[in-house]
């Protein structure tokens, strides 16, 4: 009797498992700094369903689920390798999720040896030697960018090829992990398939909710990686490189009209590029060429602090509503430490151009960077206040394997920990690891909470939303939706120290 053959003979037979796998209901991996949010935020599973986009184009028959979103469980992808029975699965990962996510490949590869297991994300891609030595019933890892890397590699399985022609895979052979030459990251992003396209076959776009924008929308990119020199963001730094490659205005175009036509329902683009301000001259032919076409859908982008009016006007034709922007920290030196290659007078310049535009901000503030002091700490929160942006984030420094600020931390010996599962908190929240001297992790969570209690329980931010609620009913249901996840957790820190002066103000 001749041994079964592990794979079909043709890439059409081919069955592929595109995995999020289950964690904590709710688990953003997508999002640069993987949590589940305060907010109650969603973020698309975008990196899988752009590679799920071109092996189903390709021609392989591709299940793409989500479990943080759909709630999946174990048991259920237990039933649907064991009748289904996938040739490929490929499941995303991320550093808090680590040691979760291992165990649901072990799991999965019991009920199917044959299987071939293969890991993406920034994480594995910082780190495959662990994530091969550490977990048997894992077969490769995906490094960075990993559309064509999964393509190729579904080819060779189907063709009995070596691994070792796949670039940008890592693999184990023999007992040694063997690192393959990196692949190149792809220059034409035109090629790649709509992700929308994938999203309406695989997914259901209700169940994402992004805090800042209305609902329901939808996750694309325009381009991918981000030339600036941050010593924090993941993605240029593990994941898709530090030049900016970016799709064409027609390109997207496009896209916004299959958005339009194809899913009427949705009224939101969340357009996310690490930073779709870098080149001016293309952003604005793209804002131009949307604002042409008129497809009705509004967007919100990321953005940095230094761009020029010209470029916003533009933008806010185009139908743009919001920019996310890293601001950061109010302290100017502690910028310079973290190359964030801006200046709090830059900030202040870019949010009176951006409310002279019509734009909106989202501003995103940082604790624990290089440099911190307590004086630092409040010369920020002092900033955000002026500055004022629309809404506001406030976390504690994220240190992710293969960035910079990771590298300092751990050589610095601030790094509390390196078990990965306490990146977050037991609900799942991001969770400090980071010991500055004089500013334990304690302190800059409990700086954190109290920005943001001080930033959104001041009257003049509470009667501007209340006017935004009043005077723009399509902003009703976002503001409710975020506003009943975010409350409890704007008030129970507060509500806890209260209860611990009152304690200890309590005799014996």
């Amino acid at each position: 009797m001749t041994e079964e053959r592990p794979f079909p003979e043709y890439l059409a037979q081919l069955r592929v498992l595109m995995l999020n796998p289950p964690f904590l209901p709710r688990f953003s991996r997508a999002q640069r700094s993987p949590a589940v949010t305060k907010s109650g935020t969603l973020y698309y599973p975008i990196w899988l369903a752009y590679a799920t986009g071109v092996l189903e184009d390709a021609g392989c028959q591709v299940r793409l689920i989500d479990a943080p979103a759909d709630g999946t469980t174990l048991e259920q992808l237990r039933e649907l390798v064991a009748t289904w029975q996938p040739h490929l699965l490929v499941t995303d990962t991320s550093t808090p999720s680590f040691d979760s996510d291992m165990r649901v490949v072990q799991e999965l590869k019991a009920v199917r040896p044959a299987v071939f297991c293969v890991s993406v994300g920034p994480h594995v891609s910082a780190l495959p030697d662990e994530a091969l030595a550490g977990t048997p019933a894992l077969d490769a890892v995906a490094r960075h960018e990993y559309e064509y890397t999964l393509l190729e590699l579904a080819k060779t399985l189907v063709a009995g090829g070596p691994l070792e022609g796949v670039a940008g895979l890592s693999f184990r052979r023999d007992g040694a992990v063997i690192h393959n030459p990196d692949r190149p990251f792809i220059e034409d992003l035109d090629a790649l398939p709509f992700v929308t396209r994938v999203y309406k076959t695989h997914l259901n776009p209700l169940h994402y909710f992004y805090a800042i924008t209305p609902y329901p929308q939808v996750a694309i990119v325009t381009g991918r990686g981000c030339p600036h020199r941050c010593v924090y963001c993941v993605y240029p730094q593990t994941f898709q490189g530090r030049r900016y490659r970016y799709r064409s205005p027609a390109n997207v175009v496009a896209e916004f009209e299959y958005i339009a036509r194809e899913l009427p329902y949705i009224k939101h683009v969340f357009i996310e590029d690490d930073t779709l301000t870098v080149n001016r001259e293309r952003c604005r032919e793209l804002a131009e060429r949307l604002r042409q076409a008129r497809t009705g859908l509004t967007f919100t982008a990321n953005s940095r602090a230094d761009v020029d009016y010209e470029t916003l006007k533009a933008l806010k034709a185009a139908g743009c509503r919001m920019l996310c922007v890293g601001f950061e920290s109010g302290d100017d030196d502690v910028l310079r430490q973290i190359r964030k290659g801006i200046t709090t007078e830059q900030m202040k310049r870019f949010m009176r151009d951006a409310r002279r535009a019509g734009i909106l901000v989202h501003g995103c503030f940082m604790a624990g960077c290089p440099g911190e002091t307590r004086q630092s700490l409040a010369r920020t929160l002092e900033l955000a206040k002026e500055l004022n942006p629309d809404t506001a984030q406030f976390f504690p420094l994220m240190v992710y394997p293969g960035t910079e600020a990771y590298a300092w931390a751990e050589r610095s010996g601030y790094l509390r920990t390196r078990d990965f599962r306490r990146w977050v908190t037991e609900e799942g929240l991001h969770n400090c690891v980071v010991d500055l001297p004089g500013l334990p992790a304690e302190d800059l969570v409990a700086w954190c909470d109290e920005a943001r209690r001080q930033f959104y329980l001041r009257p003049r931010y509470i009667l501007s939303k209340l006017t935004q609620v009043t005077s723009h009913p399509d902003e009703f249901v976002r503001v409710v939706k975020a506003a009943r996840s975010f409350l409890p957790f704007l008030f129970r820190p507060h509500t806890r120290r209260l209860l611990r002066r009152r304690h200890r103000a309590t005799p014996e």
